[in-house]
């Protein structure tokens, strides 16, 4: 039997409640990728050039600490990454949680929230990170997470 999970990063609360709506929707675990040292809205501050978001995503090679593994990944064919977009793409903490792991041989499928940017830039940089996985098609999210995420499970 085929088992799913939903990873997500969520620094608002946004991508958090679609990931949960989503999970719910489609029977899968539900795994937060936590940072090891927590933002303060203060580093979340995208106009600050000195903010910790800021000089994370000015630096392609930054890879955030996760707080603590996924259990058991080898059990999962099927894995959501959630995440809000910043910079055009995945934040940089989603590039530690695509590339600690082998995804060789499961389904990724990326979806985001977002203000006003699109999913696509993030997507290819996914793919990039993380290119033995089989992908689909991602969506930005910010509303119908679980209806869509049935309708992509064929549920």
């Amino acid at each position: 039997m085929s088992k799913t999970l939903v990873a997500y990063f969520s620094a608002s609360g946004v991508t958090a409640r679609a990931a949960k709506e989503m999970a719910q929707a489609v029977g899968a675990d539900l795994y937060e990728i936590r940072p090891l040292e927590p933002y303060t809205d203060a580093d979340l501050n995208w106009v600050d050039k000195k903010s910790r978001s800021t000089l994370e995503m000015n630096d392609p090679s930054c890879r955030p600490a996760i707080a603590e593994p996924v259990e058991n990944m080898e059990q999962y064919d099927t894995v959501f990454v959630g995440f809000p977009v910043w910079w055009y793409v995945e934040p940089r903490i989603v590039d530690t949680f695509l590339e600690g792991y082998d995804f060789s041989g499961k389904t990724l499928i990326p979806f985001a929230t977002s203000g006003g940017s699109g999913i696509g830039k993030a997507e290819t940089s996914m793919q990039d990170h993380c290119p033995k996985a089989s992908w689909k098609q991602g969506k930005l999210v910010n509303s119908g997470a679980a209806a869509w995420a049935r309708s992509v499970l064929g549920l």
